[in-house]
């Protein structure tokens, strides 16, 4: 059955059913403060459709109006929400495969957290199913983000250059190349599919990755862009062909932008603390809601300069950036804003973007996981590692140094390399994270710790 899992309900689409849908729908509505409307949006996967008018009959049976968004990004949708200061449901998947769907929640203040799920559990445990016919009106929150960014940045910041933007089956195939345009790139839309392709920009395959690698030399381009499904994570792939990783657009992106403080999740790359960037460094469990929950602690929203981003690249904005940008606070996971960030970041430093990376501090990330492993296996190779297993660990890492448990088991070892692993939170994977000197040994690192992983699953 659907679960809740790091951001939003989740699961098989045939789960997913109009009557269970309506009722999250309805239970939702009742239990948060709304103006009367409900903000709706999908992705493009092939149950979305369904699903969203399910959600509209829901909220339709408890008087709501439904204001209809279309296909946009997660972060459209919830922006005009929160302007309005209503309710918005979001029908997404994100990054796991077509036959998963999702619903995530957005209240009239921001994102759903973990403490609002158990009241939601239970009024659905208890409800009725209610569905009637939906006060449809349409709303053009997709070009609303487009003016976001296309005002809200510098003028002409990314002028002279050549960017690529991987279509997939993204939502933000309608609102990117726009935003790229008006900022004075050159833009080359590639790769545009009509079946859904499910994109982890966490965790991008070896095939993907010859793929966009190619199409940078093939087009002499200073960057490839895309996102996930629903927008709120970006993927960016440098002019030498190299992906450059969420949680290092993330502390770029913060820099950028003038941020006093960082909240970041307990597996992001310790590169951010050796920036020396930044007064104070957070870290949580794994998810957006424990990252809004720490940024809010820290007075985001309240005037201090706090960001957050996850590895997966989804970045927060938690105070209004004046200055070179104007850009209103935005308290939920996007992908915009790190892309174009990171680009205005190389060109003010006269760089190419590969050239702006090589400056950080040299921690490096690889991250992949393996796929369709139930959550009781993964959970025991993590009960296993923390008995003093080390089975599945790869050689010549030497001493564990430090462990925490934080949200699955990550190691420090004496010759600061950094082993992760975690079962997922919405998805039957077990996730693997690996820190080193270098790309190429993290990566290599990854390769031999996902093999004993297989093993020690099957």
């Amino acid at each position: 059955m659907p679960e809740f899992g790091t951001s939003g309900l989740r699961g098989l689409a045939s789960e997913l059913t109009d009557d269970l849908c309506a009722t999250y729908a309805a239970a939702f509505v009742s239990l948060h403060a709304h103006n009367g409307r409900l903000f709706v949006g999908q992705d493009r996967r092939d149950s979305s459709p369904r699903i969203a008018r399910a959600v509209a009959e829901g909220a339709a049976s408890q008087g709501l109006e439904v204001v209809d968004c279309g296909v946009l990004p997660t972060p459209a949708l919830a922006g005009a929400a929160l302007a309005e200061g209503t309710l918005s449901i979001m029908v997404t998947g994100s990054h796991i495969p077509a036959d998963r769907n999702g619903l995530k929640f957005y209240t009239g203040t921001g994102e759903f957290t973990k403490a609002d799920e158990g009241p939601l559990r239970t009024a659905v445990s208890h409800w009725e199913i209610a569905r009637a016919p939906a006060r449809v009106v349409s709303h053009d929150a997709a070009k609303e983000y487009v003016r976001r960014y296309s005002e809200g940045m510098p003028e002409g910041v990314l002028a002279g250059k050549k960017i690529g933007v991987w279509l997939h089956s993204s939502v933000a195939s309608e609102t990117l190349p726009p935003v790229l345009l008006s900022l004075g790139a050159e833009v080359v839309v590639l790769g545009a599919s009509s079946e859904f392709i499910p994109v982890d920009t966490e965790a991008v395959d070896a095939a993907t990755r010859r793929k966009l690698a190619g199409w940078v030399r093939e087009h002499s381009l200073d960057a490839m862009v895309s996102t996930d499904a629903d927008a709120d994570r970006p993927l960016m792939i440098d002019d030498r062909g190299e992906v450059v990783p969420g949680d290092v657009l993330g502390p770029v992106t913060a820099r950028w932008c003038g941020a006093d403080e960082v909240v970041t999740t307990v597996s992001a790359n310790t590169m951010v603390d050796l920036m020396e960037a930044f007064g104070r460094v957070s870290r949580t469990r794994i998810g957006s809601p424990y990252v809004i929950a720490e940024m809010e602690a820290r007075g985001a929203g309240e005037g201090t300069k706090v960001a957050g981003y996850e590895p997966n690249g989804g970045f927060l904005l938690g105070w209004d950036v004046s200055g070179r940008a104007k850009l209103p606070t935005l308290m939920t996971r996007d992908s915009t804003l790190p892309l174009i960030a990171t680009l205005a970041a190389a060109g003010e430093a006269g760089v190419p973007l590969s050239g702006l990376v090589a400056a950080l501090p040299m921690r490096r990330t690889a991250t992949d996981r393996l796929k369709d492993i139930p959550r009781e296996a993964s959970l025991e190779v993590v009960q296993a590692i923390l008995g003093g297993d080390r089975s599945v660990l790869p050689g010549g890492l030497g001493a564990v140094e430090a462990t925490d448990t934080t949200d699955g088991v990550r190691m420090t070892f004496e010759n600061g390399r950094i082993l992760h692993f975690r079962p997922s939170g919405n998805a039957p994977e077990l996730r693997c994270y690996v820190e080193a000197e270098d790309a190429d040994v993290a990566r290599t690192i990854l390769a031999e710790a996902l093999v004993n992983l297989r093993k020690a699953v099957t």
